[in-house]
């Protein structure tokens, strides 16, 4: 079984390497965006400095908080010894409450990304959710995806207003009123595969609407494809 000194040094790991999909997939600019994941077993996540170039990330600058978005310098875990939890210059992501809020809501959710993506970003610019209109929504989003309310970074507005609306959702994406795409999974790796599958898809129907409406899917046809896709595909 892993210490808990183990298993924050692998999420933590895990967590600044899946940054590196965020460049990769173009889903990001500049600092902006992140990725967390939560310490399985423990009141705690990992979530990227506030800041930092990507290029510039390594594992020992994610920062370890509560639940709370709190950031826990030095933990004492007993017979492990003092657990590095972080640089005590760094400040975590200015995104920490939402991400902590999520958590604490919804105990399913190991991991939570944020980007800006360009077309996620520019249907939330607009309050509009992005309509099912591919068999790849039906799989991934199992619907639209949503448009979550307008909240303000600086407390977990922004969280409450992501668990109100995907708690009742397939989606594991939202868009949030004029700021941007959120998505969560089970684990960090399937929020970032969240993000990216978000991105393309705000893509591609936008596309789609500038050739004409696109055609929706009925919805008990969507229903058999998002159980198929995650009950049966790949299993």
């Amino acid at each position: 079984m892993s210490t808990l000194l183990e298993t924050i040094a692998r999420v933590r790991k895990e967590v600044c390497e899946l940054h590196a999909e965020l460049t990769r997939y173009e889903l990001v600019v500049w600092t902006a965006g992140n990725v967390s994941g939560r310490i399985p077993g423990h009141d705690l996540m990992v979530i990227k400095p506030s800041g930092v170039s990507y290029d510039d990330l390594t594992p020992e600058l994610m920062v370890v908080t509560d639940l709370y978005g709190t950031p826990v310098r030095g933990m004492n875990t007993g017979s492990a010894g003092t657990v590095d939890c972080g640089n005590p210059d760094l400040s975590p992501s200015s995104d920490t409450a939402a991400h902590a809020y999520v958590y604490r809501h919804m105990p399913e959710v190991g991991g939570v990304v944020h980007t800006h993506s360009t077309y996620a970003t520019a249907w939330a610019a607009r309050g509009e959710e992005i309509p099912c209109v591919l068999t790849m929504m039906g799989d991934e989003f199992g619907g639209p995806i949503p448009i979550g309310p307008f909240a303000l970074i600086g407390d977990d507005s922004i969280g409450q207003g992501i668990v109100e609306t995907l708690k009742n959702s397939h989606s594991p994406a939202v868009l949030m009123q004029n700021h941007g795409p959120f998505t969560i999974g089970k684990s960090a790796r399937e929020a970032v595969k969240a993000a990216v599958m978000c991105e393309e898809v705000a893509r591609t129907v936008h596309i789609s609407r500038q050739l004409g409406e696109p055609l929706p899917i009925d919805q008990a046809k969507i229903e058999s494809l998002y159980d198929r896709y995650q009950n049966v595909y790949g299993r």
